[in-house]
C-alpha cells in the first residue's frame, strides 16, 4: 500500500502548524541514510512524519528513537513501522520540552542525530544539540536550501552569519545533497538539502559562552562596524573596542561578517586580558 493510500486510509489531514512535508522515494530515503553515515547504533530522528525516513533508517540502524508531535500520526505510523516494534520506538512528544535528562535516559549513549526539520524549528533544534553536553555524534538535517547554504558559508560572503560561526564553533558542516521541493508531499515552495554536521573538539579550549556571545553581539546589527556592536554588548568605549581589535591584528572598521571562528576565539582571548 503507497503512503498516499494509508494517510488517506486513515483520515490524515497535514497540519501547517507542524511544517509537515513528506519524502517517499525509497531511493532517496536510502541515500540520505547512507550520507548520515548510519550503520548500526543509536539514531535519534525528530520528526517521524508518515514513518518512511524511520522505516529506512532502522534498516540500518540497531535502534532509531523517533520523536513526533503530531499525535494525529499514530495510525500511520502503525502500519508503516509494522514489524520494526524491536528496533524503532516513537514518542509522541515536543523534543524542544524534552529535558536533557530525559533524552539522556533514553538515548543511553552514544547517538547520531538525524531529521527532516520542520523550516520554522531548523535553528533552535540544530543550537539545541550542538551546545547540549551530550552531543550527537554528527547531524544530518534536511532543511529549506537558502538555511543550508547560510550554515555552510564562508566568511565574507552574504550567507554568513551567526548560526554560521556558531556551527563551526562545534562541528564541521557540508550539503551532502540537494533535494527538489517534487519529492516532498505536499510540495512545499522551496527546495531543500541535506546537511550534514560532524562534531569535533578543535576548540573545546576556547571559553565557548564568551565566543558566543562575541558571536551574536557581532551580527546584532550587522551595518555597524564590529568595534560598535562590541561597545554596545560589553559596555566597552570606543577606545577599549577599537584597542582589542588591533591587538588581534584585525582592522578597526573591520565588520563581524568578516570573521571566522577562530577569529572570535582569539577576541574572546583577549577580551578576558582586558
Amino acid at each position: 500500500m503507497s503512503i498516499a493510500d494509508i494517510l488517506a486510509g486513515a483520515n490524515f489531514s497535514f497540519e501547517k502548524k507542524f511544517g509537515q512535508n513528506f519524502i517517499t522515494d525509497k531511493n532517496l530515503l536510502a541515500a540520505i541514510v547512507d550520507e548520515a553515515g548510519v550503520t548500526g547504533g543509536t539514531v535519534l530522528e525528530i520528526g517521524a512524519g508518515a514513518g518512511t525516513l524511520t522505516a529506512a533508517l532502522a534498516a540500518k540502524a540497531d535502534r532509531v528513537i523517533s520523536y513526533e508531535i503530531d499525535k494525529n500520526l499514530a495510525p500511520v505510523l502503525s502500519q508503516t513501522l509494522a514489524g520494526l516494534d524491536d528496533k524503532a520506538e516513537v514518542i509522541f512528544r515536543d523534543i524542544m520540552k524534552e529535558s536533557d535528562e530525559e533524552l539522556d535516559g533514553i538515548l543511553g549513549g552514544a547517538y547520531k542525530l538525524v531529521a527532516n526539520l520542520p523550516y520554522y524549528i531548523t535553528t533552535p533544534v540544530i543550537m539545541r544539540f550542538l551546545e547540549r553536553e551530550h552531543k550527537p555524534e554528527s547531524v544530518s538535517v534536511m532543511v529549506q536550501k537558502e538555511v543550508g547554504e547560510r550554515l555552510i558559508a564562508a566568511p565574507g560572503t552574504a550567507d554568513y552569519g551567526a548560526i554560521t560561526a556558531a556551527v563551526a564553533l562545534e562541528g564541521t558542516a557540508r550539503i551532502t545533497r540537494i533535494v527538489p521541493r517534487t519529492m516532498f508531499t505536499p510540495r512545499p515552495n522551496v527546495d531543500s538539502c541535506v546537511v550534514r554536521i560532524d562534531m569535533h573538539d578543535k576548540y573545546d579550549g576556547a571559553d565557548k559562552q564568551l565566543v558566543k556571545k562575541i558571536i551574536r553581539a557581532a551580527f546584532a546589527m550587522r551595518r555597524k562596524t564590529l568595534a560598535n556592536n562590541l561597545c554596545a554588548a560589553f559596555s566597552l568605549t570606543r577606545g577599549e573596542a577599537e584597542g582589542l581589535l588591533t591587538s588581534c591584528g584585525f582592522d578597526v572598521r573591520v565588520r563581524g561578517e568578516k570573521l571566522g571562528v577562530e577569529d572570535f576565539i582569539k577576541l574572546a582571548e583577549n577580551l578576558k586580558k582586558q
